[in-house]
């Protein structure tokens, strides 16, 4: 299985899914991780204010940083190899890296003209 590793910029708390002001994009990309999570993928999350030492002790991560900067965060790495940085990936983009079919992608693939409803042709 595959292994997504999120190096979130410094946030309130380990998702930024908090406060009065949530940012949509967090927000969605808090239930993308919970997806992949229910299919079988690790997903491991380390927050910058929270996990220092995750950034620290991570040698790809910790020259990410010296080169880029924080402000290049998020840092994402699909089984330990950058994948993305600096936006956090679509749905579409985490299925593609994971090999999982989004859904009603299935039917649509099977060439049934309606995309997969009863009255199929």
């Amino acid at each position: 299985m595959k292994t997504i590793s999120v190096f979130d910029p410094a946030m309130c708390c380990n998702t930024g899914v908090c406060g009065s002001e949530v940012d949509q994009v967090l927000v969605n990309f808090s239930a993308d991780c919970d997806w992949l999570k229910q299919a079988g993928i690790t997903v491991n999350r380390f927050n910058l204010s929270q996990q220092p030492m995750a950034f620290a002790d991570n040698t790809q991560v910790k020259a990410f940083l010296e080169n880029s900067g924080t402000s290049s965060l998020p840092l994402i790495l699909l089984d330990n190899n950058v994948a993305l940085a600096g936006r956090y990936p679509t749905r579409q983009e985490l299925a593609r890296w994971c090999g999982l079919a989004l859904e009603g992608e299935q039917a649509a693939s099977s060439g049934c003209c309606s995309g997969g409803k009863t009255n199929c042709c």
